[in-house]
């Protein structure tokens, strides 16, 4: 929602010229009626919240004329007026009720002449599941000139390493968060900008308040919802330190140990003993805060590993983490079952033998046995298209798209890469796109559009492994995973009695989502796909 139509529809914000007396007030600055942020302030930094930055409206040589007005939210505030009453279309110091989209950035202004006007660059919001990122490296460094359009940095996010580009043109005045910096909260400031060269050198030394650094977009929204007030926690400080005394009980009375909910439950999960972190709360109470300082430094409980043992903690990278989350909550969440079926590949190996030769004489990439997999997986999922959908609570979403996503492990973690429309697409295409695909993974340099959209997803261990057999656990809002196993060469009874040959047999399993796929319909779909396997010239006739 835009400041001026709040304006509109409210008759407090509506005669904020006309309202007087507050006890403590923010600042509001004037922009053009264009303008789609929310400028807040804080602590004599302003922040703005919302995309780019927009010139300020004011006359020249004509000082902008403060009035102080009453909101009725959280407190009171102040707004400056320009002498042409150019009515604002931005307010502030509403503690981010106004607030509405993401935290691009956060322009920030002295409020006594020590620094000059400077943009706060916040950690974006990459992909629509990451709540924190890392800095993989910086391409700029400090006291380089910066335009629209440059690449500033490479962020990790929960999937991928993405590129964060510039915003606006100016100076890179300061890195808050150098190459190799872990576990940044979205919002949480790395960097700042400023529009003179010359500023550079008063930026040397600087550190941004904490209290001014801009929140996730998770929380902006929950502060934009009218709530009953909480006591929230807080470790106090000397600026926020109450001056009435409090009566608290003490943090221990014997062998009890005072904390908040909070933190007793994050101990819990964490195995950490509450006796061995030190409460910064009222008399020595412990808080979340006191735990996350801890886990932060290291202090996990260890006696969980055996006396004696040696061992070495392997830090969890961010994609290993998310991967971790959702792994675990796929298992606890969907109704998995297992459909195995083992088909002959002979006729397959055959085809991709007369294939190849035609692809290298024609400057084409190889064909491998998982891009006929992946083809005979899309035209099977055609065929049976109840297998190409999502469990939705009310309703179940059936795709018209068959995007496939391939499973694939690199020493950066595992990443699934999205096939686009494999259905319709020739093996040459899908084997350049599945050796792309696995190059930007192997350089940790995968899009969102290059893992994003998928309706199915296969996972072969028995080509690059050599396992026989496995069951894969299915990777949501998808209904269904395929495990291809090893080709194995097997004793068949021949054509005529006592007859006997050779024929290499390829294991397939399927894990289902029962609130999507009935057995009869997952067993369906294996038939169609082993038609295609045993039988792949029809893969080019798609029947």
């Amino acid at each position: 929602m835009s400041a001026a139509h709040l304006l509109r529809h409210s008759r407090k914000l509506r005669s904020l010229h006309n309202a007087l007396d507050c006890e403590r007030s923010g600042l509001v600055r004037y922009f053009s009626t264009a303008s789609g942020s929310f400028p807040t302030k804080g602590n004599g930094a302003e922040k703005r919240i919302g995309g780019a930055r927009f010139p300020q409206r004011k006359q020249p040589g004509k000082e902008l004329e403060t009035s102080k007005v009453s909101l009725g939210l959280n407190g009171s505030y102040t707004c400056r007026r320009s002498p042409n009453n150019f009515i604002p279309n931005t307010i502030t110091g509403l503690n981010g009720s106004l607030s509405c989209g993401q935290i691009a950035s956060a322009r920030s202004f002295s409020s006594s002449a020590d620094l000059p006007p400077h943009q706060e660059i916040g950690m974006p919001s990459l992909s629509p599941t990451m709540t924190e990122g890392n800095i993989a490296r910086w391409l700029k460094k400090e006291g380089d000139k910066v335009s629209p359009g440059e690449v500033l940095c490479e962020v990790e996010t929960d999937k991928a390493t993405v590129e964060m580009e510039c915003m606006e043109e100016g100076y890179l005045a300061k890195i808050i968060h150098g190459d190799g910096s872990k576990e940044i909260k979205v919002g949480e400031i790395i960097a700042v900008t400023v529009e003179e060269e010359g500023d550079i050198e008063k930026f040397k030394d600087y550190k941004p308040s904490t209290l001014a650094a801009p929140v996730a977009p998770s929380e902006l929204k929950a502060q934009s919802e009218p709530t009953e007030p909480k006591v929230e926690e807080r470790e106090p400080s000397k600026a926020s330190e109450p001056k009435a005394p409090r009566t608290e009980e003490p943090s221990r009375s014997g062998d009890r140990i005072f904390s908040s909910p909070l933190a007793r439950k994050l101990a819990e999960d964490n195995n950490v003993p509450l006796s061995s972190v030190k409460g910064t709360g009222p008399d020595g109470r412990i808080l979340k805060a006191d735990i996350e300082d801890y886990l932060a430094k290291g202090g996990r409980k260890e006696a969980l590993a055996a006396p004696g043992l040696s061992y070495t903690n392997v830090p969890n990278a961010q994609i290993r983490k998310v991967t971790a989350n959702r792994l675990l909550s796929s298992k606890q969440t969907i109704p998995h079952y297992y459909l195995t079926v083992d088909t002959r590949v002979d006729n397959l190996i055959k085809l991709r033998g007369e294939l190849n030769p035609l692809q290298e004489s024609s400057g084409g990439k190889k064909i491998s046995i998982n891009d006929l997999v992946i083809k005979a997986a899309a035209l099977a999922l055609r065929k049976v298209p109840q297998c190409n959908s999502s469990w939705m609570n009310d309703f179940i979403r059936q795709y018209h798209n068959v995007n496939i996503n391939v499973a694939l492990q690199t020493e950066h973690g595992l990443f699934v890469p999205v096939i686009r429309d494999a259905d319709k697409k020739g093996l040459g295409m899908i084997a350049e796109e599945v050796k792309q695909l696995a190059q930007r993974a192997r350089d940790n340099s995968l899009k969102p559009d290059d893992y994003e959209g998928g309706t199915f997803t296969i996972s072969n261990l028995g080509g690059p492994f050599g396992i026989k057999q496995f069951c894969a656990i299915i990777n949501p809002p998808q209904s269904a995973i395929l495990a291809i196993g090893s080709a194995e060469r097997r004793v068949i009874p021949g054509s005529a009695n006592g007859q006997y040959e050779f024929g290499s047999f390829m294991s397939a399993t399927m894990s289902c989502d029962h609130r999507v796929i009935d057995g009869a319909i997952g067993a369906e779909f294996l038939k169609a796909f082993k038609g295609y396997i045993e039988n792949p010239t029809s893969i080019y006739t798609g029947n």
